[in-house]
């Protein structure tokens, strides 16, 4: 069961599955991979029906937009700062370097960096609306709409989150962690695929990811695509992070009428992160095993204004604000320092490195720490992503036409491709309670 709390007006999703029978420890009673089985697919492509704002067309899934609003006007006090960055797509090919420090350990490093210049284009005129159908969703008859004041919070007024960070280590707990380091997708590699869950589209997502990590992947990449490409993280890291592209509204960027960007609502120029964490945890309640290779995960609910809040995992905050996480837009001081923080599900059913809906192989601890009856605990995947962004109400997530660019709809993919050396020697240092 995921909890919505409500405090001081602001809403905040336990980040950890909770139960009456695991407070009492009665974990086994629990079928949790049975429940994730039963969630939908909420990332694939969006379909509305037709006469709605937004219709998928037919074939490659890519979107035939019926309605797009205006360039969002941001706040007053909101200014582009620094050199944009406006990429519809970037080419997976060539490789990248990360600027972080070395990390310690003994696994080969990797590659140089190439960054491509930006661009820029105005965006496409408005079409006229289309008359909204009786039985159409909400969400369909108008969509592509800027975020709202309410999306957004000032980060002074979030009461700090117990629950932020996980539970407290028990005994025998894995406390070490491995972080590989990836850069900051400097490279620009940005596309509007999903390999995962719409493979084969290479408009799967209606929205734009940043990449980190393996530089080839998109619509069409496959474990052994993947395998034989190159990266821009540390020891050979091979695997493959994604999330949707934070932008600065009010802005013009070069991908105004391409899919993924304008042409699905998705409008201004992409900030790129100023740092990306990408730490491997252990298990409060116990040591972790390997992930295997080609091992898929996702986190979030890219479609939770239409599906609900049940299993979104949005977590916003400020750098230098810890524990203060939302699932709003956080006006952080100065607007600097804006930060997501995705954590991924780390209970695997020992069998299966994917499952149907993507989530009925892997499900999150209990709230106590422990993995669920019939799952081993594998290193935990936490990605915070760190941005400067012009102050007030000035950014906002790529999210599907109709999910009109909500916070909560925060989401993120991955697929391990560490060679077996690199994850044995991760789980080493998560298990030895090192921090490499």
């Amino acid at each position: 069961m995921l909890c919505l709390a409500l405090a001081g007006g602001v809403a905040a999703t336990a980040v950890y599955v909770t139960s009456s029978a695991d407070a009492a420890d009665g974990y086994d009673s629990i079928d949790a991979l049975a429940d994730a089985a039963r969630i939908p697919n909420d990332q694939g492509p969006d379909k509305c029906p037709p006469g709605s704002g937004h219709q998928q067309a037919a074939g490659n899934g890519t979107a035939t937009p019926q309605h797009r609003h205006p360039t969002p006007t941001a706040t007053a006090t909101a200014k582009p700062t620094g050199k944009p960055t406006a990429s519809a797509s970037a080419s997976a090919s060539g490789s990248a370097a990360p600027s972080d420090s070395a990390t310690p350990g003994d696994p080969p490093t990797d590659p140089p960096t190439a960054e491509p210049s930006d661009s820029a284009s105005p965006p496409s005129p408005t079409p006229p609306s289309p008359t909204p159908s009786a039985s159409t969703p909400p969400s369909c008859d108008h969509p592509d709409l800027p975020p709202n004041a309410g999306d957004y919070v000032d980060i002074k007024t979030v009461p700090v989150n117990p629950n932020a960070g996980g539970p407290p280590p028990g005994r025998g707990a894995s406390k070490g962690t491995f972080t590989s380091r990836c850069g900051t997708n400097r490279n620009n590699h940005r596309n509007s695929a999903n390999f995962i869950v719409a493979p084969g589209n290479n408009n799967g997502a209606h929205h734009t990811h940043d990449y980190f990590g393996n530089l080839s992947t998109d619509g069409n990449s496959t474990d052994q695509s993947l395998a034989a490409a190159r990266t821009t993280c540390r020891f050979g890291d091979l695997s493959t992070y994604y999330v949707p592209v934070l932008r600065q509204l009010g802005t013009k960027a070069g991908d105004a009428n391409a899919p993924g960007g304008g042409a699905d609502g998705n409008l201004g120029i992409i900030l790129r992160p100023t740092s990306v964490s990408l730490q491997f945890r252990g298990n409060a309640r116990g040591s972790v095993a390997a992930m295997p290779r080609f091992l898929k995960i996702i986190t979030g609910d890219a479609k939770a204004v239409t599906n609900g809040p049940a299993n979104a995992r949005a977590q916003w905050g400020c750098a230098g604000s810890p524990g203060q996480t939302t699932t709003k837009y956080p006006l952080c001081p100065g607007g600097r320092g804006v930060q997501r923080i995705l954590d991924y599900p780390s209970c695997w059913d020992g069998k299966n490195t994917d499952s149907a809906n993507h989530r009925a192989h892997i499900v999150f601890p209990l709230s106590s720490g422990r993995c669920p009856k019939g799952t081993t605990a594998v290193p935990q995947l936490r990605a915070t992503i760190t941005y400067n962004v012009p102050a007030g109400r000035s950014f906002a997530l790529d999210t599907f036409p109709e999910q009109n660019h909500s916070p909560i709809t925060d989401h993120a993919d991955f697929e391990n491709v560490m060679p077996d050396r690199l994850m044995s020697f991760a789980v080493s240092c998560i298990n030895g309670g090192r921090n490499c």
